[in-house]
């Protein structure tokens, strides 16, 4: 257990940096003309598919992964 305990921040740092680098990956379609209502899309809906599929898929695991790791950080200690 002190094993874990000792390497748990470390493994935090790891997946915070995995977990920026996947959300600055996925393209944006909206860009910023998107937080007010505009944007190129139209309205459209844009279906995911291919390497941007697995690079969501693969945000979400990682976010869930950071949020598990941090509340066990809480109640190691």
């Amino acid at each position: 257990m002190t094993i874990f305990t000792n390497m748990l921040p470390y493994l935090q740092i790891i997946l915070s940096i995995i977990l920026i680098v996947t959300i600055l990956l996925q393209q944006s379609s909206a860009g910023v003309g998107g937080a007010f209502g505009g944007g190129e899309g139209g309205g459209l809906y844009n279906t995911r598919r291919g390497f941007e599929k697995f690079l969501f898929i693969f945000t979400i695991v990682i976010a869930i992964l950071f949020a598990v790791f941090a509340f066990i950080a809480i109640f190691v200690k």
